[in-house]
């Protein structure tokens, strides 16, 4: 009777056990939010690959994508911690060290900044020297002081008189055969060409030598310093969702873009994807042998140095505390590429 009695107790003991247990998640997720410069895209697609194909949670994490968009202010809810990680860019955070904010760059999804200038197809501009020729050009005010300030330092013609508003509209570029205006390599040309009925002549800034990454992953230096391991974990799945993005079955995540943002299409989707592709926007450079999302410190420096160029900078600003190469460029995730 002791022993029926003991082994009853033994089973009971083990049943309180089980359901304490089953009462408790397995392997609790680590929340993690990741803010976007803009609303959601296939240009933010490897993001929403991971969530939705469950890398992020096969890496122990529970992402939020937070959209950016016309009226968000992304960037300072990283800077006041309310953000995890945000889709910064190398201008933003060299400028936070001049500050004394303390923020890094973790990856560089973007080896190449997507930004064009867009021409008419019969205007005489067959390549980028030959904008130069265009009366007008319709940029914005952040691109004024920046890539049209580098042009200006090393394409001779370009001059303060082309310049004119970007009002993010193509209208004033379509009824106007002797201007350019900026764009996206992934966005504007596509619009354009759908509005006018004809193709226009598309020149990648970054291919005529203007180096800035795009489309970051920066976080705050304390969270690099306090919680490495996270870090790393959301930069592999981050570079792992990218390759299945591009290579792989991205149909959910198109879903999770198009819940996000509804006035996205499928046939811009499609469009900015093989756009990326085709112009090395994720995969040129130092990712080709290093993998998405790869950081050194020679890239950094050459963007750099034409911000010094072009006064945007000063020469004495550390810009290595803009950035930390430890999470990246380790060839991760290149197996997933078919």
């Amino acid at each position: 009777m002791y022993n029926a009695l003991k082994t009853k107790t033994f089973f009971a003991a083990m049943g309180l056990a089980a359901a304490i247990a089953a009462a408790e998640p397995a392997n609790a997720l680590d929340k993690v939010t990741y803010g976007t410069n803009w609303l959601a895209q296939a240009e933010h697609g490897g993001f929403y690959q991971a969530v939705a194909d469950g890398t992020y949670k096969k890496y122990g994490l529970d992402v939020t994508i937070v959209q950016g968009g016309p009226n968000a202010a992304n960037s300072a809810l990283l800077i006041s911690g309310k953000l995890d990680f945000y889709m910064g860019g190398p201008q933003q955070e060299i400028d936070a060290v001049k500050q004394g904010i303390p923020i890094v760059d973790v990856a560089a999804i973007f080896q190449k900044d997507p930004q064009v200038l867009i021409a008419h197809p019969d205007a005489g501009v067959e390549k980028f020297d030959d904008l130069a020729k265009l009366p007008t050009l319709f940029l914005s005010k952040d691109g004024y002081i920046t890539y049209f300030e580098w042009m200006k330092a090393n394409f001779p013609g370009f001059k303060d008189e082309q310049f004119k508003p970007y009002n993010f509209s193509p209208a004033p570029f379509l009824a106007d055969k002797q201007s350019a205006q900026q764009g996206y390599v992934t966005s504007e040309p596509y619009e354009i060409e759908k509005q006018a009925g004809w193709k226009p002549k598309v020149f990648l800034i970054a291919d005529a030598g203007y180096s800035p990454y795009s489309a970051m992953i920066t976080a705050q230096k304390a969270m690099v310093d306090k919680n490495p391991d996270l870090v790393q974990r959301f930069v592999n799945a981050s570079i792992e969702g990218w390759y299945n993005y591009l290579y792989g079955d991205n149909k959910a995540a198109n879903e999770l873009i198009k819940k996000d943002n509804p006035d996205m299409t499928d046939g811009q989707i499609a469009y900015s994807i093989a756009k990326m592709k085709e112009y090395g926007i994720v995969e040129s450079g130092d990712a080709l042998d290093k993998g998405i999302g790869c950081i050194t410190e020679a890239h950094y420096k050459k963007f750099f140095d034409e911000m010094v160029q072009i006064k945007v900078f000063d020469a004495d600003i550390d810009y290595k505390k803009a950035f930390d190469t430890q999470f990246v460029c380790k060839g991760f995730g290149m197996a997933l590429k078919k």
